[in-house]
């Protein structure tokens, strides 16, 4: 190969794409990465959603090798140590520990120092691969994997190639350890309330394969579909279906879908599956109390509040009971005084959580518990009590 013909080799590479090709390709190349972190590290190694076919599982551990520089067992220790101790002191990535700013700009950074401690792998990375491959590869040569990618980027895409591997390796720190672990407990919409401070950032998981819906998995984390609603979208499953049509995947876990029977009567299975929905009972009672807050503040002895008094409010109705203390439960107090419908329906929403609070409570006392529930929000004068507390009777 002479001069020029190795210049314009270099200058093209082996494809010889058009620049909006190469920007296409690029974006394909870090969706596959995405695809491989929420697929396999994190619904199948981490929370054991599903199991993988061995082909597609070795295929995901190569992919990683080579384009994130991320050792499995590594990956899950510092995840499922999130989770254990998710907003408190330990959190690796929590910005209600570290705060926003640093979560958001040093995620990546934050991740490798937790990744070090070897405490941290043993205890929470057990169950990861362990064979010879993960031993002597890739656990072993973690930057030769990254400098092939480097190579093949070059040869593939010319000098382009270079910005092409730039950006593969600051996909996952930015998109994951960036966004996902700190927008992803700091701002968005919220389906479930919990003590968590996950949030989903957009009902479309698109570009994190679903990660976006960040508040879902931290409410259901062994579910291998991360949508809730009917308006939201989970890339992420949508390819774990496509793996399942291929015999190359299994689901083990999914968040539970209540089932209603208005025949049955109140009884232990009632019980047990309402303890089994509680997140989906609460979002429900969460959603029906916001309507009633609207209309209450819309009448005329609202214009006493402010508009941003009643917003905070209106996002205290949304917490669950427990969680509201101090001033905030100074506040909520001052406006559900004097109106007897809010305040009816938040103390029924207090006591139907200590159905899964009480934990070490008789299944007998706490059916008596629920049956009682029911009877009192059906004697309520409240419609939507009444509606509510008969849908509860149903689930079976």
């Amino acid at each position: 190969m002479d001069l020029p013909a190795f210049l314009a080799f270099l200058s093209h590479g082996l494809l010889d794409w058009r620049p909006w090709a190469v920007v296409a390709g690029t974006l394909a190349l870090t969706h596959v990465t995405i695809a491989t972190v929420t697929i396999f590290l994190h619904r199948c190694q981490a929370h054991r959603a599903l199991t993988l076919h061995p082909a597609a599982s070795h295929f995901f551990r190569f992919w990683l090798w080579l384009t994130t520089g991320m050792v499995t067992r590594e990956w899950v220790a510092v995840h499922r140590k999130h989770h254990a101790r998710c907003e408190l002191p330990g959190d690796p990535h929590s910005p209600a520990v570290f705060g926003i700013r640093r979560v958001l700009w040093q995620g990546a950074e934050l991740y490798r120092d937790e990744a070090g401690n070897a405490e941290t792998v043993a205890q929470f990375g057990t169950g990861t691969p362990d064979d010879w491959v993960e031993r002597n590869v890739y656990s072993r040569f973690v930057w030769q994997g990254l400098g092939l990618m480097l190579i093949l980027d070059v040869l593939l895409f010319g000098v382009l190639g270079l910005t092409v591997w730039a950006v593969q390796m600051l996909w996952i720190p930015v998109t994951a350890a960036g966004v996902i672990n700190g927008l992803g407990h700091w701002w968005g919409y919220r389906n479930f309330d919990g003590p968590h401070a996950a949030t989903n950032l957009g009902p479309l998981g698109l570009l994190i394969g679903g990660e976006e819906l960040h508040n879902n998995h931290h409410t259901y984390p062994t579910s291998a579909k991360l949508s809730a609603r009917w308006f939201e979208f989970d890339v992420g499953w949508l390819y774990i279906r496509l793996l399942q049509a291929c015999r190359l995947a299994h689901v083990t876990r999914l968040a539970p879908t209540p089932r209603l029977d208005a025949s049955r009567s109140l009884d232990l299975a009632t019980l047990q599956a309402v303890i089994a929905n509680r997140h989906e009972v609460m979002a429900r009672y969460a959603r029906m109390l916001r309507r009633s807050f609207r209309e209450e503040a819309k009448r005329e002895h609202a214009i006493a509040f402010d508009k941003p008094f009643l917003a905070h409010v209106a996002r205290l109705l949304r917490r669950d009971p427990a969680l509201v203390t101090g001033d905030q439960a100074a506040s909520l107090a001052l406006f559900l005084d004097q109106r007897s419908v809010l305040h009816r329906m938040q103390q029924l929403r207090a006591e139907l959580t200590e159905l899964w609070q009480r934990k070490h409570a008789a299944p007998e006392e706490l059916l008596a518990h629920l049956r009682q529930w029911c009877e009192q929000a059906e004697r309520s004068g409240i419609g939507r009590l009444r509606d509510f507390a008969l849908r509860l009777r149903s689930y079976a």
